[in-house]
């Protein structure tokens, strides 16, 4: 059976491009008679509020949008990514480090710094001395080399049936948890994907960039492969990202003034946007 997931965090109203992507996943769960799935990412505790879970599931009522079952809550499934991350430790594929971000910035903006790096490696392959045994993380890293030695590059379908294989410059050593975090974005979402049946990840364009780190860490650990729909995104009519920091309009300032969410939610279904916004594919 198909299963699509609406997946946002907590930490401020929904906007017209989330209503956009959980429309999509829902009509393409829906239509063929498949399951769909709300999850709350919450793992950024000192950003997510309650009032926001409360008023997510208002938004998406409002919508006409229901979905199958409770609410997966990461908060909550803290264990089932310790499980995942000692599995990726015991293998050999995840490495303590110790670099803070300022670190890692003032690495980056060096002369001779590594060219076209996210994270400049400065931790892979630390000797196991007593002093780094000594010392507090700041996270856990992947250690996409060897974990690409050890799966070779991971692909990807997307749901028009496209057929897509990464490249290694697409794959950082991606951070894994950190010391006030049990799981980063991507060991969380591929963990709960799977535990939650997820067969069509439905999200942003612009969330494309983590599909190759996501499917590495899906054949590593053993999880299937979901099918992948990369939709466009909601933009200004001149072009700026909506975005909750820069107070993007909010559902719930367009119900309060007066528009209906089965209506609104019938014409995103068709690609039909409110006056002053288009999709973008970037």
């Amino acid at each position: 059976m198909l299963t699509s997931r609406f997946a946002p965090s907590p930490t401020g109203r929904l906007h017209l491009g989330h209503a956009f992507s959980a429309v999509f996943a829902h009509q393409s769960a829906r239509s063929p008679g498949g399951r769909f799935l709300l999850r709350i990412e919450d793992l950024d505790q000192t950003r997510s509020r309650p009032e926001f879970v409360d008023a997510i599931e208002e938004d998406l009522r409002w919508l006409g949008l229901e979905w199958d079952g409770e609410p997966v809550v990461q908060s909550s499934r803290s264990g089932a990514y310790s499980q995942a991350l000692e599995k990726l430790k015991a293998m050999g594929l995840a490495y303590p480090c110790f670099c803070t971000r300022s670190d890692i910035a003032a690495a980056l903006s060096a002369p001779h710094g590594p060219p076209g790096s996210l994270y400049p490696g400065t931790c892979r392959g630390l000797p196991d001395d007593a002093k780094r045994r000594a010392s507090t993380a700041h996270s856990w890293r992947l250690d996409s080399t060897k974990a690409i030695e050890r799966a070779g590059l991971p692909g990807w379908t997307e749901q028009d049936g496209r057929r897509f294989t990464a490249v290694a410059a697409e794959i950082d050593d991606e951070i894994l948890a950190r010391k006030d975090a049990p799981a980063s974005y991507h060991l969380a979402c591929v963990v709960d994907d799977a535990a939650s049946g997820v067969t069509l990840v439905v999200r942003g364009i612009d969330l494309r960039a983590s599909t190759p780190v996501q499917r590495l860490l899906q054949d590593i650990l053993g999880l299937p492969e979901p099918f992948y729909l990369h939709h466009p995104l909601v933009v200004h009519e001149d072009g700026r990202r909506l975005a909750k920091r820069d107070l993007a309009p909010t559902l719930q300032a367009l119900r309060q003034s007066g528009v209906d969410g089965a209506e609104l939610a019938r014409n995103l279904a068709g690609g039909a946007l409110p006056s002053g916004f288009r999709l973008a594919e970037a």
